[in-house]
């Protein structure tokens, strides 16, 4: 093995060198390695319980568990009906996500890493492309709905606001105030989302101090203005809706609350690889249900004041605060939901995008390049259609669900049913090592997924264009998400275990990172300068 200098490196790389990162921050100086892919640093792996209890809240309360609670009672569902379906939708997905949250915290890995390890090299790319197009789609839909709560903090400081002059077409989706909040908070976005996510901690320990008290005093204002809640946390009020009240309407609510997180049920080791003990202990599987139903109980009752004190069923946020006659209430309220947005955009969009694309080409893409590509994004897309109506919302979150289901039932088997915990750090940068598979892909993972998907088709069809006729598949498709993971990890199983066996990747005993009091000297192949990263001159050629 050599080392090859700076010059030397230069003129190897040529024309290409401009468009790398740099090619030193990859510890395994492969095409699937930079320091942003690496396992993370002993030092660098700081959080314990509190700081993920922090991180929920900071990333529950927010807009999107409003308007999908509010989605699931446009239903038909009465309040006393929709918080079970929130804790048990809750609970189901926080057990999935700290499971994959634990392969993250035992390997120190985000996620496009540990995926490389199920579906292949090479087969991690798709995995990889439909999460970070959940991502994609989240963060351009927070943003506009984040402008539209700076607007209302405007209005309420210039009321004259209000009566902006509209210059844009009426069936546009947004109007000329709308568009110019869009782009003041874009600025202030995209200024907090290309911080490293290690410094951001105290983003979500603000919101955690600001967003709960607002979500407390928004419960009580309901409660008082209703005198107890109102009719329709009474259940005294019929909610006019094109579902039926039928158990496949409920099943339909749980896949939307499950939908909310369960782009997170794949990709929570982006953030369980910063974990100090391995997510050891059981608390976060209690994190999602109690923060999550506590919290649903706001958008709930302030449906029904809102309901109650002006006639109608509104969900979105931003059109229940405009009605709001204190201008400080409007302020404040509007600035803590701002606030709650900012923090679950980065938590949920912008870093889990970023972290997800580099996956593909490491030598090219790093966290920042990334970061800025999904910014631009917000922009040059329309999202503001998805956001009109409740319907349009719920067909959003059930239509990805049934892409998360299926991809976290074949990691989870994956992981820890056939591999049982057992991976080999090195051999996850490694160019045609054990989880090469065949031709870079595990067919295996494909087909299971495939499997849990296949039948969904049909129902996702219809949910785009309601006067398809498709029969009673569209059952099946209420229960998206809970059927294809269970599908998935069944098929996976019994593929792997008595169909073809990927001998290959299954090992005696696990390869870890260094881990938090390792203190084992550096091994030979690491180069001691500054950054402790090694070329190997043999995988230097470009892909």
């Amino acid at each position: 093995m050599s080392i090859l200098s700076p010059s030397r490196l230069k003129a190897k790389l040529g024309p290409h060198l401009h468009l790398r990162v740099p090619f030193e921050s990859g510890k395994y100086a492969s095409r699937w390695s930079n320091r942003d892919l690496d396992p993370i640093p002993p030092e660098k792996r700081t959080w314990g319980a509190i700081d993920y209890w922090a991180y929920w809240t900071s990333d529950m309360l927010a807009p999107p568990l409003a308007s999908t609670v509010s989605s699931v009672m446009s239903l038909g569902f009465t309040a006393r009906e929709t918080i079970p379906i929130v804790f048990f939708g809750f609970l189901i997905c926080s057990v999935v996500i700290t499971l994959t949250g634990k392969m993250g915290a035992t390997y120190a890995v985000p996620f496009p890493v540990i995926v490389r390890s199920i579906f292949g090299m090479y087969g991690s790319f798709p995995a990889i492309c439909i999460r970070a197009f959940v991502a994609l789609m989240w963060t351009a839909i927070l943003t506009v709905q984040a402008g539209a709560y700076l607007q209302r903090c405007l209005e309420a400081i210039w009321p004259s606001f209000i009566h902006f002059p509209n210059h844009l077409a009426a069936d546009a989706g947004v109007t000329s105030a709308g568009l110019l909040c869009i782009f003041l908070y874009w600025f202030a976005q995209t200024a907090l989302a290309i911080m490293p996510i290690e410094k951001l901690r105290i983003l979500f320990w603000v919101k955690g101090v600001i967003v709960p008290p607002t979500f407390l005093a928004l419960f009580l204002w309901a409660v008082i203005v209703t005198k107890g809640g109102g009719e329709l946390v009474t259940g005294k009020m019929h909610i006019e809706s094109t579902y039926m009240n039928t158990a496949y309407s409920a099943l339909t609510g749980l896949n939307a609350i499950i939908g909310l997180f369960s782009s997170m049920a794949v990709n929570m080791p982006d953030f369980g690889r910063f974990s100090k003990d391995r997510l050891s202990g059981y608390n976060q599987y209690f994190a999602l249900p109690i923060i999550g139903t506590l919290g649903a109980l706001t958008p709930i009752f302030v449906t029904s004041a809102n309901s109650y004190l002006w006639g109608s069923f509104e969900w979105y946020m931003p059109a229940i605060i405009a009605n709001f006659d204190s201008r400080a209430a409007k302020f404040f309220v509007s600035f803590s939901f701002m606030l709650a947005t900012i923090g679950n955009q980065v938590a949920a969009g912008t870093y889990p995008f970023s972290n997800d694309i580099t996956g593909i080409a490491p030598k090219y893409i790093n966290i920042f390049r990334a970061t800025m590509f999904i910014s631009i994004f917000c922009i040059v897309s329309t999202p503001w259609n998805i956001v009109k109506n409740a319907a349009g919302l719920l067909a959003f979150l059930s239509g990805y669900s049934c892409l998360m289901g299926p991809l976290a039932g074949t990691m989870v088997c994956d992981y820890y049913i056939i591999k049982k915990r057992k991976l080999d750090i090195d051999q996850l940068y490694t160019n045609r090592g054990i989880y090469w598979y065949s031709h870079g892909v595990n067919w295996r993972a494909f087909v299971a997924f495939v499997t849990g998907f296949a039948p969904l088709l049909p129902g996702f069809a219809k949910s785009i264009k309601p006067t398809l006729n498709v029969g009673g598949a569209w059952k099946i498709y209420t229960f998206a998400w809970i059927f294809g993971f269970f599908i998935s990890m069944l098929v996976h199983y019994v593929i792997c275990t008595y169909i073809s066996v990927p001998k290959e990747s299954i090992i005696e005993e696990a390869v870890y990172p260094p881990q938090l009091g390792d203190v084992s000297p550096p091994s030979e192949s690491v180069d001691s300068g500054k950054d402790d990263y090694v070329t190997k001159e043999k995988e230097i050629s470009p892909v």
